[in-house]
């Protein structure tokens, strides 16, 4: 789901340039800003530096973490605040520029026409965009448990020298004259074998490495054949995600 990086990736560079106009904004000489914050109760200077540093930190995970379901948690997190607080806000007749929450519009001099407007949304584009890719996210999470519960576990046993049964991992290789797919244990690795698809001879061995694309975030990985099946955190977005042949 590249789409679900790239909305964290852009919610954090509107974030950071967010906190650094409050940064701006909180050390001016602007009298409002030693006026109690209606929300908060502290005086605005320290609100507007309060709320600067939350976006200044959830920005710099959103750029440079690799926890999706973490990052776009947090984006939820922060966006639900501004928009209950803007409720809040409204229900008291007072402006957003009268909190800390505040606007881009004042800071940037921007016109209060339909830029003003949209800049003003953010909050609520953030909590859509966040609750959409939270969704999906659990979506893919399901559907790979799904699979893995769905997936056959072969256990094949055996007995080692004292008589004890000791239980033998399978492989899996395609069989290099039809390309079947060919199970054994690994106690028989170097035998040689008819295919059981095409009964030409092959060797049973370790095949060769197998990639596969994550279905969260479209990560490369790339695993030995005797992993298959097994359920990892993906190196990329820490999706947990479970191993299995390309279709």
């Amino acid at each position: 789901m590249k789409w679900v990086q790239n909305f964290i990736r852009s919610a954090g560079a509107v974030l950071l340039a967010a906190a650094l106009i409050r940064f701006v904004t909180a050390a001016g000489n602007a009298p409002a800003l030693a006026l109690p914050d209606p929300m908060l109760g502290i005086p605005l200077r320290f609100g507007v530096l309060l709320v600067g540093g939350i976006e200044l930190a959830i920005a710099l995970v959103c750029l440079f973490g690799r926890q999706t379901m973490f990052q776009t948690g947090l984006l939820a997190w922060l966006s639900t605040n501004f928009v209950v607080l803007w409720i809040g806000l409204f229900w008291m007749n007072l402006h957003p520029q009268a909190s800390c929450i505040g606007s881009l519009t004042d800071p940037l001099h921007l016109s209060r026409g339909m830029t003003g407007f949209i800049i003003q949304l953010l909050p609520l584009g953030l909590l859509l965009g966040s609750c959409v890719a939270l969704f999906q996210l659990w979506l893919a999470k399901m559907g790979n448990a799904a699979q893995q519960l769905m997936q056959p576990v072969t256990i094949m046993t055996g007995t080692d020298g004292a008589g004890s049964t000791v239980l033998a991992r399978s492989l899996k290789i395609s069989c290099t004259a039809c390309g079947g797919h060919v199970e054994f244990p690994t106690s028989r690795l170097g035998e040689k074998i008819p295919c059981p698809h095409c009964r030409a001879t092959i060797t049973l061995k370790r095949a060769e490495n197998i990639k596969m694309s994550c279905p969260a975030c479209d990560g490369h990985i790339e695993f030995p054949t005797y992993a298959l099946g097994q359920k990892i955190s993906c190196p990329h977005c820490h999706m947990d995600i479970s191993l299995k042949e390309p279709a």
